[in-house]
């Protein structure tokens, strides 16, 4: 498994801010509240992770 492998670096994952509320963190793909740690199978890289990826790999 990829060590960038979470959700904090998909590009379907959102945080949300909400006034006077605690922030929550989304994943927009599958609608509904996650973790920045969290993995699952679905995960797409945002371009800016795969681009790294990419540079490690060389």
């Amino acid at each position: 498994m990829n060590r960038y492998h979470c959700c904090a670096t998909c590009k379907w994952y959102e945080v949300r801010k909400t006034k006077g509320e605690k922030v929550t963190y989304h994943c927009i793909r599958l609608g509904y509240e996650t973790h920045p740690k969290y993995q699952f199978n679905c995960w797409d890289p945002k371009e800016k992770v795969r681009k790294r990826m990419e540079q490690e790999d060389d």
